[in-house]
């Protein structure tokens, strides 16, 4: 790697050199945009690790999100299922064992409903043959206040937000079996866990959490299991760099129509996420479409620039208006920017007033600490 850039022929050159890096590292952290080839590379560098009925990859990607299907009960509309794909290898030694246990004690971290996995024995029709097949399936219940009496309500459908941190933290309840490397367990094979983007489906607070958590339960660990996290969420990046700070830190990128590739050393500073995400929420504040966690986006960027720049607080560093003589409008967004309430599942559109002021906060902040702005030409097109 020449000036910490280095070209590839394809993914799977890609794969190799990643592989060759964890011989004496513990983890590599991998940004690329959505269409660069982050869950093929994930494939790639699990089939590295394939020979024959062995392999020694634990991955998490789309692929893996595919193992978990609905039954939603279309005829009675009582019995919703999330149904386990047991013919898949993920699974193979795990029904049986202390598995929910372990997803229950990670699941409610985030979330307030829970579940049960069971089987049964059910009857499917091939050709003019009914054959007994045993499906494994997950249900899930929640606690509801009904006429000031709490009851639990079974065999709910929870929202696809829900569902995917579900999904979730059963991989991770897997990882931590492989990180742990018990005697007898069904993991022990594992040498490298790969995860492309656990947080696809979830809205950009959520980001910290996982990333916060995910980033604790590696350093936890002893590090004979290598770990690869690869990602096109700007702020799940930035958040799991700053965990994991002795990781080799790449973005991937393609060329050429993806007839090779490029990784870059971003060892420094992840420079770039804060751009994407400047990008993304001057996105968002041109269409007018801000919800209430785009200002823990915003205040993200802020305290990063505060703290270059010197200053002590965001107080110091945001200015006070002209118009504000009394400090009052500087006060309140300053409040919104440190408190300003959201749902991990629920984002919330801002109020019309607070729009304005995440406007102003941006305009000004993109005025007085310049980009390049060959990077926002919608900032140019709006000052023609």
């Amino acid at each position: 790697m020449s000036n910490g850039l280095a070209t590839f022929v394809d993914l799977n050159a890609v794969a190799t050199h990643m592989r060759e890096k964890l011989v004496d590292k513990k983890y590599i952290v991998l940004f690329a945009y959505n269409g660069t080839g982050k869950t093929r590379l994930s494939m790639e560098f699990k089939n590295l690790g394939k020979s024959g009925d062995t392999r020694d990859t634990l991955y998490f990607n789309a692929f893996t999100e595919d193992l978990f299907y609905w039954d939603n009960d279309l005829e009675g509309d009582a019995n919703r299922e999330l149904r386990l794909n047991t013919n898949s290898r993920f699974f193979i030694g795990l029904i049986g064992t202390a598995i929910d246990t372990n997803i229950r004690a990670l699941l409610h971290r985030y979330v307030n409903f829970d579940f049960k996995i069971k089987t049964r024995e059910m009857e499917i029709k091939d050709g003019d043959q009914l054959i007994k097949q045993t499906i494994t399936y997950v249900s899930f219940e929640r606690e509801m206040l009904i006429d000031g009496v709490s009851e639990t309500i079974e065999n709910i459908k929870v929202s696809r937000g829900e569902e995917n941190i579900f999904i979730w933290c059963f991989f991770l309840s897997v990882a931590q079996m492989a990180l742990d490397k018990e005697e007898g367990s069904p993991y022990a094979w594992v040498k490298y866990i790969y995860i492309d983007d656990p947080i696809s489906s979830l809205d950009d607070n959520y980001a910290i959490a996982v990333a916060n958590h995910l980033g604790q339960l590696l350093k936890d660990s002893s590090g004979e299991v290598k770990t690869v996290i690869s990602s096109h969420h700007a702020l799940f990046f930035n958040v799991i760099f700053n965990e994991l700070k002795k990781a080799v830190k790449y973005m991937l990128c393609s060329h050429d129509g993806r007839v090779s590739y490029t990784l870059k050393d971003t060892t420094d500073t992840p420079y770039f996420h804060h751009v994407a995400v400047l990008k993304l929420l001057n996105k968002a504040a041109r269409r007018n479409e801000l919800y209430t966690y785009h200002f823990g986006m915003l205040r993200n960027i802020l305290e990063k620039a505060a703290s270059f720049h010197g200053f002590n607080n965001l107080s110091e560093f945001i200015k006070r208006n002209s118009d504000d003589p009394d400090g009052i409008l500087h006060h309140r967004i300053i409040q919104l920017l440190n408190h300003g309430g959201y749902s991990h599942f629920e984002p919330q559109e801002m109020l019309e007033e607070n729009k304005q002021y995440f406007k102003n906060i941006l305009a000004n902040f993109m005025a007085e600490y310049e980009f390049n702005r060959e990077l926002f030409p919608e900032l140019s097109e709006e000052n023609a």
